[in-house]
Formats: structure tokens, sequence, C-alpha cells
């Protein structure tokens, strides 16, 4: 299994909205085929018996191709699974309160926006931070907006690693470049894509030159 920094490179989040009658666990092991470096499920409409289904699934093609599998906001499933962490936003579960409950073992991924809430996570027992949106995206509409700067100065404050959320394309990764993070989360970038497996190709070698000079 990868490092929890390496496998910040290329992660892909998912959205079923782009399946357009596939199957999410076939339009996962593309993306692993052509370089996901982790796997975040996201499901704010299933069931819990519904996610729990598919969560079982696509757990079986991230243990494939050894890619981390990190369930977004749902510890119980992420428990019931035995996922490889679970990632919260501000207003999920309280960091803490999550890392009590998956143990030290576990990955803990929380999304932050400024620097006093990233060191909070980090405190809390963070293994790595979701930063964003930086820039503006459909697909999630409320997300808050945090400047290149802003990104920047996250980095710096925290020794745990950052992803960079929200927004992020190729023909705006680059921008980022030289901010610190160690990677990109990736959603419609990947899943809307028509050849998903070369386009997570393109985008993997795009986010290796943007990390490789990122301190």
């Amino acid at each position: 299994m990868k490092s929890v920094r390496d496998a910040m490179r290329l992660y892909a989040v998912t959205d079923r909205m782009w399946l357009n009658g596939r199957r999410l666990c076939e339009v996962v092991e593309e993306a692993l085929k052509g370089g996901a470096t982790m796997l975040q499920l996201r499901e704010k409409e299933l069931s819990s018996e519904e996610f729990l289904r598919e969560a079982k699934e696509i757990k079986k093609v991230c243990e494939k191709y050894q890619v981390p599998f990190i369930i977004n906001d749902n510890v119980e499933v992420a428990a019931a699974c035995n996922a490889d962490g679970v990632h919260v936003g501000q207003g999920d579960m309280d960091a803490l309160q999550v890392r009590e409950r998956i143990g030290s073992q576990k990955i803990l991924g929380v999304s932050a926006q400024t620097v006093e809430q990233a060191l909070l996570a980090e405190k809390m027992g963070a293994d790595y931070l979701g930063v964003g949106a930086v820039f503006t995206t459909s697909t999630k509409s409320d997300a808050d907006f945090v400047p290149y700067e802003e990104l920047k100065a996250i980095c710096q404050a925290v020794s745990i690693p950052v992803c960079a959320i929200g927004g992020i394309y190729k023909n705006n990764m680059m921008q980022l470049a030289g901010s610190g993070v160690d990677g990109v989360a990736l959603v419609s970038a990947i899943f809307a894509a028509d050849h998903i497996e070369a386009e997570c190709r393109e985008l993997r070698a795009l986010s290796e030159k943007m990390t490789a000079a990122r301190k």
C-alpha cells in the first residue's frame, strides 16, 4: 500500500452523476488502471444498505490495484466494509471523534479551508487534509473558495500531506505549482471523461510535474 503522501498524487473522488448507465466499479477500475493513487467513495443519496453494498464492491477493486480506499463521511459503512479510512468535512463528525471510532491504524482525512482549521485537524489526528475549493466547482456548490495564498499558507503550517480539491482540470492544475500541495483530488475531471483510463494517465503525469518542486 502506498504511503499517504504518495497516495495524494491523483485522488479520485466518485460521483455517480457521470455513470451514463455504467456500473461504478467499472469506471473506478478504469481510473485505477490509469494511475489514480487513492479512491474516495462519496455517496450522499444511497441508503446505508446500498452504500455498504457499493463499498464492498469498490473495496475489492481498490485492493486489486493496492490503492487506499476511503469512505466519505460514513464511519459505520467504513467500519463495516473495513475501508482503509474515512474523510470528513467541517460540517461532519468531529475529527477527534472519528479518530477515536476508527482507531490509529486507519487513514483520517479532513477538509479544511483555513490555516486554523488545518492546524486543528492535524492536532485531532488527521493523516491528510483536503483543501478547497481551489477553483470554482459545479460538483459542490456550497464549497468555500480557498485562494492560492491561503492554500500555500496551509501547506506551510502543517506537517501532514495536503491535497487540493475543487474545480481542478488539466488546463488549470499547473496554477497550483509551488503551493506545496502533495497532489490533487478530482471528480468530474476523471469521471466525466470519455476515456477515463487515458485521461487519468495524463492527469497523473501532470500532477507529478506539478508536485515535483512543491516545497
